[in-house]
């Protein structure tokens, strides 16, 4: 139980990597606050070790006051998951400023906001590590999804430039990159790439699995292994990293 004692915030906790990684170090012994838009979604998957808290990571006033509950309740928060996102693709002519907003909003201004808030309370302990869910849309640009490839790069340049910030202190921050990863996310853009180039539901999915350097869908659990291990005695060195989880280079 090396995580005995550790409060963790998640965001996006309720569904697919941000679940995994929060069942992952509740094993390991933390206290977890998940977090979402949606109490029910929370509620119904909380287990033992687990805390729901609704929060819409869009919004400042929210963001700060919701982390602040939280530490009240289970003291500083020394791991911190950006994970909460949106995944939508549309071309550049399709994209208009309303789904540009909102898109940044989501994916890069509420990792910055969930990080800067619940650094606060990290900041007055000895250790500490920051994980942030980007995606390797976030290293390389992604066909039809500008929007969605543009907010992923923004999180990896959030990443580096907080690494540097605290550079030879006990707190670390790293990015984990992602293909696509078999999750509820997935399972939307199945539909929305079938109607969109006029293909089969299979076709669909093969677009998403053929991307993938293995050809396969990645699990959750294998992102929860690799942000388990960030968190684990071993990792101190490991800060301002873009780690790949594709099934290969990119």
């Amino acid at each position: 139980m090396t995580l005995n004692g550790k409060h963790a915030l998640i965001t996006g906790g309720g569904t697919g990597i941000g679940l995994a990684i929060a069942q992952a170090l509740v094993a390991e012994g933390a206290q977890v606050t998940i977090t979402g838009r949606r109490l029910e979604v929370l509620q119904e998957v909380a287990t033992k070790g687990m805390h729901p808290l609704v929060m819409d990571v869009r919004d400042e006033a929210d963001v700060i006051a919701k982390t602040e509950a939280a530490v009240d309740a289970r003291g500083p928060i020394q791991i911190c998951v950006a994970n909460a996102g949106v995944a939508v693709g549309k071309t550049a002519q399709k994209t208009d400023m309303d789904f540009w907003r909102d898109m940044m909003a989501t994916n890069l201004d509420g990792a910055f906001l969930t990080i800067r808030e619940s650094m606060k309370s990290m900041l007055t302990t000895d250790w500490g590590r920051v994980i942030t869910v980007a995606s390797i849309a976030g290293l390389r640009g992604l066909k039809g999804g500008v929007c969605y490839s543009a907010s992923k790069h923004g999180m990896i340049g959030l990443t580096r430039a907080l690494s540097e910030e605290y550079m030879g202190t006990p707190f670390t921050v790293n990015a984990l990159c992602p293909g696509y990863v078999d999750t509820p996310i997935v399972e939307r853009n199945i539909t929305s790439i079938s109607e969109r180039a006029g293909v089969s539901q299979e076709d669909a999915l093969k677009v998403m699995t053929e991307a993938n350097r293995h050809k396969r869908l990645i699990v959750p659990e294998e992102v929860a292994a690799a942000a388990l291990w960030l968190v684990r005695p071993g990792s101190q060195s490991i800060n301002g990293q873009c780690i790949e989880i594709a099934g290969g280079q990119t």
